[in-house]
């Protein structure tokens, strides 16, 4: 079996027990938070394929390891956030990054970030190297070698991105590779910001 078979096997083992996770935790609904209803029906081409689900869903508090001081969700409280899983032997990972890296360029800011977390075996350099690539620069190299965060969050292959709202509940998942720089994936995430209001205090 090759060592990429290997890897994907276990994601998808380690996810189907990080499933307890996310069910365990039953957030109750959040003050302000969006109806996904409109937004979801605006959806075409491969976004088509971004399931809003029906309840909010826990997100993992665990740390994403980085070249300095460790990084989590909570740093990004008030953002609305497009957690991408992926790898560097992954090669729809490597299709759709510049896409991330477009969206980034076009929507990041005080509202929104692209948050890239390469799960399982990746070693920085490789991935120094992958997105030098493809050229791309904007995008974080944040790390989750145990896969902790991939299985609290029920990660099953790569990859996988997850829309998370100001208040850090997921709202949204996308399985496979989509072009994020498409108009129609530029019009949900536009919508999502400007109606997603944070939790009151």
């Amino acid at each position: 079996m090759s060592k990429s078979a290997l890897v994907y096997m276990a994601l998808a083992l380690g996810a189907i027990a990080g499933i307890a996770f996310v069910v365990m935790r039953d957030p109750a609904p959040v003050g302000g938070s969006l109806d996904t209803t409109e937004v979801a029906a605006m959806r075409s081409g491969d976004m088509k394929k971004l399931n809003f689900h029906p309840e909010l869903r826990a997100t993992s508090d665990k740390p994403f390891v980085t070249d300095g001081a460790p990084v989590s969700l909570a740093d990004y409280r008030g953002k609305i956030v497009l957690l991408n899983f992926w790898a560097t032997w992954c090669a729809p990972c490597r299709k759709e990054m510049p896409m991330l890296s477009e969206l980034q360029t076009e929507l990041g800011g005080d509202d929104f970030d692209v948050v890239t977390l390469a799960t399982g075996r990746n070693m920085v350099p490789a991935m120094k190297k992958f997105f030098e690539d493809i050229g791309v620069q904007n995008l974080p190299l944040y790390r989750d070698p145990k896969q902790d965060v991939a299985r609290d969050m029920a990660v099953l292959g790569l990859p996988v991105t997850v829309l998370i709202d100001r208040n850090g509940f997921e709202i949204a998942r996308l399985q496979g590779d989509a072009d994020w720089s498409s108009e129609n994936a530029k019009a949900i995430l536009k919508n999502v910001i400007r109606t997603s209001k944070p939790q009151a205090e």
